[in-house]
């Protein structure tokens, strides 16, 4: 039974993706805002609802492992699976705004404060305030780097309506989120059938249900060669996961962290991170790309199968 709700789910997800972009495309295009300050505010904000739901939800019942764990599986699912799978099928990936010089600090800065934070082995209110403010940081940098795209003739020509758009979006989010929900409930269903423990299940099950939304999305974007939407989803979304996420999560019960314990897990992210700054510094969009980090994720799953 639970594989078949993940397949429903799946299947949910993606419908849900559809009307997120399209809706989001046209917003930017009513108000002069770039698809890359689109994807890395509105839909990294909504497809990080799932992962800011799940370790909320862990952080109160006591799981930090899930909380913590969840966040830095999805930073490596988001740059080594999302953005690697995205480059393998994308046609052509050709960003207009220039990553490495505006964002690609923001693909690193977060997770070394996250380190800097969880050295004396807990993340407090203080903490979680501090995340909060970085965010805040994050949305004024974007909003003072707008910088316009090419425009899409099909959508130009489509009229624009508020009340349509905002209720599309919101039906996008919901079977983007509820998808995401069931998927992450029937996931960890069968991995507790087999005794895994909560930072594997954060890690992987946990942190790739509430991935699919990127997954989906970014996916889509590539294939509809929105690629600036796609990668801002990304970042925006890892920034989000650090920031809001855990810094949520943290305000409202302190989360114990064990770097030395999950080292390599973190070490993982790190790399993954660095790997998107060295990709946006040389523009690397392409397959080859997408395989090196598809193998990150892949080293990650065979370490984790050898322990």
């Amino acid at each position: 039974m639970d594989i078949l709700i993940f397949i429903v789910s799946m299947g949910v997800l993606i419908y849900g993706a559809d009307f997120i972009i399209e809706q989001s495309e046209k917003i930017a295009l009513k108000y002069n805002i770039s698809n890359f300050v689109i994807g890395a505010t509105l839909v990294a904000l909504g497809t990080s609802l799932p992962e800011m739901a799940v370790s909320i939800s862990a952080s109160v019942k006591g799981s930090a492992d899930i909380a913590v764990a969840n966040v830095i599986g999805s930073t490596i699912f988001n740059i080594s699976l999302v953005l690697g799978f995205t480059f393998l099928i994308a046609k052509k990936i050709s960003p207009n705004r220039d990553l490495f010089a505006k964002d690609s600090a923001w693909a690193l800065f977060p997770i070394l404060v996250f380190i800097l934070m969880g050295i004396d082995g807990q993340l407090n209110m203080v903490d979680g305030i501090l995340f909060l403010i970085l965010m805040a940081g994050y949305l004024t940098f974007l909003i003072s780097s707008n910088q316009v795209d090419d425009i899409d003739e099909d959508l130009a020509k489509e009229d624009f309506s508020w009340p349509k758009s905002i209720a599309l979006l919101l039906v996008g989010f919901a079977f983007v989120i509820g998808g995401a929900d069931f998927a992450i409930d029937s996931a960890s269903n069968i991995a507790r059938q087999f005794g895994i423990s909560e930072w594997v299940i954060g890690l992987f099950l946990v942190a790739f249900g509430t991935s699919l939304p990127e997954l989906m999305i970014s996916v889509k974007s590539a294939l509809k060669n929105n690629a600036d939407l796609a990668i801002g989803n990304i970042i925006g979304s890892n920034v989000a996961n650090f920031t809001m996420v855990l810094g949520l999560a943290s305000i409202l019960n302190p989360l114990n962290v064990d770097l030395s314990a999950n080292i390599f897990d973190i070490t993982a992210a790190v790399i993954a991170s660095i790997m998107l700054v060295f990709i946006t510094a040389n523009r690397l969009y392409n397959k080859s790309a997408g395989i090196a980090l598809m193998v990150i994720l892949a080293l990650v799953i065979q370490h984790r199968l050898a322990v």
